[in-house]
């Protein structure tokens, strides 16, 4: 099998799909490994690294014309003309919002698996470490965005001598929203995690050592604690599907101004009827007087920690490929045919047909 990694195009992203140790495990496998040129610099893995492992180093197109292309992010527009219904493609995709990009694997018939699709006993195993980072730094930004100098309040999230701390208001407790919360109430704010999930709720309170209010989710808790918040961080997912929105333009005007919100959820279309996507050169943005953070790929800012980890989720996968090939792997697999999101022309996801009102052909039937 050849196996390709693209360097990445989206603005601000310095992540690479696979470490040179990644590579290592393929090479052993019997894989070719093309490694576009400079794909791992952003993340501290300089070329010659690879080549030790026994990676070709060369073009776009050589990565791009392999059997299976392994990325971090959804392809971007200039790379639209490198899709091919030969390759498998490997990768965050949330196609969901982008249904320019599912448009165009559809039509150039790309056998397309999206990681945050991928199940494993209930779980989505290859978002999970992504949602960690984006938890952990959902934290950092918004106490920047609080920061006078980015258009906020002004005000610590940490209590001192004579202030009392921070309000954080966490929507959803999955994955990145009880990260987002362990490492809020780690600060000493005062945190509220609100999701209608009751189990959810729970976990996040025995994360977090009961140092956090837990609320049933409901539009008037999330009003009420939206009032009171110095910092919101939506942390809100369906699988597969658009983020639904949750907070009005109304809601945020009854924010305290220079009140900060943090949409974890843009790169599915954003919780807040505010957002709109920024990028790490100009994360920040001013709206109903509070101050949006709407990164789309958040974990890219701190690219080593990610690709490490993102490479330690994905590396079992791209073994399953290489041992069973791409088929057969899903069919052994039922939570990695879950991933699958278009092939031959279909749309083989059920969050992404609904989001997108495409008709939906189950994944068992699109692979024989």
């Amino acid at each position: 099998m050849r196996v390709g990694v693209p360097r990445e195009m989206k603005p601000g992203e310095y992540r690479v799909a696979l470490t040179p140790e990644g590579v290592r495990s393929l090479r052993a496998l019997g894989c070719e490994v093309f490694v576009e040129a400079a794909a791992g610099e952003g993340s501290g893995f300089p070329d010659d690294l690879y080549r030790q492992e026994g990676a070709a180093i060369g073009t776009a197109e050589a990565a791009w014309a392999s059997d299976l292309v392994v990325k971090v992010k959804e392809p971007v527009l200039s790379e639209y003309p490198l899709l091919s219904g030969s390759a498998v493609l490997f990768t965050y995709l949330h196609l969901a919002a982008f249904p320019e990009l599912t448009e165009e694997l559809l039509k150039r018939r790309v056998t397309a698996i999206g990681y945050e699709t991928v199940t494993r006993g209930g779980g989505l195993p290859l978002l999970r470490p992504m949602s960690e980072v984006a938890g952990i730094l959902s934290i950092q930004a918004g106490a920047r965005g609080l920061e006078k100098t980015c258009g906020g309040r002004g005000v610590l999230l940490p209590p001192i001598r004579g202030n009392p701390p921070g309000n954080v208001c966490v929507l959803g407790a999955g994955v990145a929203g009880r990260t987002a919360a362990r490492v809020a109430s780690g600060f000493g704010a005062n945190v509220t995690v609100l999701d209608r999930d009751r189990e959810k709720l729970l976990l996040a309170d025995q994360e977090c050592g009961h140092r956090l209010r837990t609320v049933p989710s409901s539009p008037e808790a999330i009003a009420e604690a939206l009032r009171e918040a110095d910092l919101v961080v939506s942390a809100v997912l369906v699988a597969g599907e658009r983020a639904p929105r949750m907070i009005t333009r109304a809601m945020l005007r009854t924010m305290r101004p220079g009140a900060v919100v943090v949409d974890i959820s843009i790169d599915q279309g954003g919780t807040f009827e505010t957002s709109r996507p920024t990028t790490h050169d100009s994360p920040y943005y001013v709206e109903e007087g509070v101050v949006h953070y709407c990164v789309t790929n958040m974990p890219g800012a701190v690219p080593r920690t990610s690709t490490q980890a993102l490479t330690t989720a994905t590396l079992p996968y791209l073994e399953s490929f290489a041992r069973l090939g791409v088929i057969g792997a899903m069919r052994a697999d039922p939570g990695l045919l879950a991933g699958l999101n278009t092939r031959d022309g279909n749309v083989t996801c059920p969050g992404v047909a609904k989001a997108l009102g495409k008709s939906y052909l189950p994944p068992e039937q699109a692979i024989g």
